[in-house]
């Protein structure tokens, strides 16, 4: 045997170790401290959320206790780290989601079984958690095989592509996106109208990064090399700031004037359905318009299904609700009411994956939660809600879960229950005006909107129900989600509530004027009409594609890299 030249074993066959940063006191944490510093997180960004008021910088922070307790994590001596680490992550986002979108609750509680209500419950509540929570994790692992900052790009990467895939799917919500959390205080991020909500989630990601590292030099560095990242972190948040408040100075509006009334009826969703006859519904409505209407009043707009009797879509013209709205409009020269209805589709055959059968009449239909635009002509123009809320509008993946639809026939209104389109719509007046309808909770997603507003929308009008919410936060966070869609388009919103908040916001994101909680009312604005188009609605979430890319490149480095160990 040769013992002068005994083999030396292979470095790569010896247990992975992270190393140390020196004299680093993230590592001697205890269990408690870790979960006090992720709860503390899931405080700052519920503080920094929409609505509450001049808290919308901490977002920029709110992940950085966070961070120290996963940094913990990684650095101790214990094992299952990547378990603890999901646990710890999962905590923080879990309590930040339930309490910012508690509100949810309201409108799934009605649900007769407790079954139902905990199915459709954990959409908003966990699964969007559970999306963020996985990016993280992913981020963890990503960083024993790679460089710091190579696992921080797959932070920002993974947790982009978990927001847009929440954006994409059938299981959507992206109620949470981080950027959507500067609509409180849109006069920050104007520039928007170039990045979408996205550029505001990396701006987020990027300064908790540099501000956990700036922590992390502060408690490890001496003299000037503890502060050189929070001068970084300083430039990271001040330059982006200092550039939307000069873009929202200098912003000048085009005046090319339009006369919009929109109407809050103020009628109970609970209510709505049996107590009311539609017919009075109706002759409110129209009341409420004549109150306030001009004559050179162009747009009357009224509430998702304002019109609730589920009109035949081939013989609207014989509705007789469609009859007593062209009486109402004889008195408006130029007038055009778009307004939310029920609707429904005939067919011979099923020609949509939505559709029904019935059994008197022989045929297939769908039924809409739509928009109709009516005009003093023969015109009618209907748009189908695209953007279903799933488990209550929608089955998710209908067709591949289509064995499933028994088990979904009772969410009133979800499998059997709406049908929907697959592309935004754009109303156009006979003098020319284009408007593109958004229902409800389609006012959530940009790059839908952009893509409207790409084929010739010259604002927003969005027809919304949010009572079933009650005076929650959820009616606020609505309305104020609709800045970011201003701004985005550079777009006037005029915004009907049948019970909300209804109002109108500029092209810059300001409310211009807008209504009470459960009032009863209408409100009217000469708004700005514009025709061009921003960098944003010309190319959409660019960002977010981008990072799908990197999240996908870089999330495969994990299994290779364990793949190239085991080799070795």
């Amino acid at each position: 045997m040769n013992t002068k030249n005994p083999v030396q074993p292979d470095p790569a066959d010896a247990p992975l170790k992270i190393p140390k940063a020196p004299n680093a006191p993230l590592n001697v944490l205890k269990p408690g401290q870790k979960l006090v510093l992720a709860l503390l997180s899931s405080f700052l960004m519920w503080l920094a959320w929409p609505p509450v008021n001049y808290t919308a910088p901490l977002l920029l922070i709110g992940l950085v206790p966070l961070l120290v307790a996963l940094s913990a994590i990684k650095e101790d001596d214990r094992l299952k780290k990547g378990k603890r680490i999901f646990l710890t992550a999962g905590l923080s986002f879990l309590v930040w989601n339930t309490v910012c979108i508690y509100w949810v609750y309201n409108s799934i509680h009605s649900f007769n079984d407790a079954f139902t209500s905990l199915l459709i419950s954990l959409i908003p509540y966990g699964l969007g958690a559970l999306l963020m929570t996985f990016a993280f994790w992913l981020y963890y692992r990503l960083s024993i095989y790679t460089s710091k900052w190579i696992a921080y790009l797959g932070l920002v990467s993974f947790w982009i592509a978990m927001e847009y895939l929440h954006q994409s799917w059938d299981l959507a919500f992206p109620w949470m996106n981080l950027g959507n959390g500067f609509a409180k205080m849109h006069q920050l991020i104007q520039w928007y109208e170039y990045t979408g909500v996205y550029g505001g989630t990396l701006w987020v990601l990027v300064s908790n990064i540099i501000g956990f590292e700036a922590y992390r030099s502060y408690k490890t560095k001496n003299g000037l090399e503890r502060y050189k990242l929070s001068i970084v972190l300083s430039v990271v948040i001040v330059i982006p700031i200092t550039l939307s408040l000069s873009k929202y100075t200098s912003y000048e509006e085009k005046s090319v004037p339009v006369n919009v009334v929109v109407v809050q009826p103020n009628i109970d969703p609970y209510l709505k359905y049996g107590s009311i006859s539609a017919y009075e519904q109706v002759s409110t409505l129209t009341r409420l318009s004549d109150s306030i209407g001009q004559t050179n009043t162009e747009y009357f707009i009224w509430p998702e299904t304002a019109i609730p009797n589920f009109a035949n879509e081939y013989g609207i013209r014989t509705n007789m609700d469609y009859m007593r709205i062209q009486e109402f409009l004889s008195k408006y020269k130029n007038g055009t009411v778009i307004s939310g209805i029920e609707s429904v589709k005939t067919y011979p055959t099923a020609e949509t994956v939505s559709a029904k059968f019935d059994a008197n009449s022989n045929q297939y239909y769908d039924n809409f939660n739509a928009a109709v635009q009516i005009e003093n002509s023969a015109d009618v123009q209907f748009y189908h809600k695209s953007k279903l809320v799933p488990g209550v509008e929608k089955m998710p993946f209908p067709t591949a879960l289509a064995f499933l639809k028994p088990v979904f026939a009772e969410l009133g209104g979800s499998v059997g229950g709406w049908g929907w389109q697959d592309h935004p719509a754009v109303f156009y007046s006979y003098g020319g005006v284009g408007v593109t309808p958004v229902i409800c909770y389609e006012s959530i997603w940009g790059e839908w909107v952009g893509k409207a507003v790409k084929d010739g929308a010259q604002f927003i009008a969005i027809i919304t129900n949010d009572g079933w919410w009650g005076n929650t936060s959820g009616k606020d966070q609505h309305f104020l989600y609709a800045k970011l869609r201003a701004i985005e388009t550079r777009r006037w919103i005029a915004r009907s509530a049948n019970t909300g908040i209804s109002g109108f916001i500029d092209q810059k994101g300001d409310i211009v004027s807008q209504s009470a909680w459960w009032t009863r009312t209408a409100l009217k604005a000469e708004i700005n009409l514009n025709s061009d188009l921003t960098f944003y609605v010309k190319n959409g979430d660019l960002i977010a594609r981008f990072f799908c890319i990197t999240a996908i490149l870089l999330a495969l480095i994990i299994p290779y890299r364990k793949w190239i160990r085991k080799l070795r």
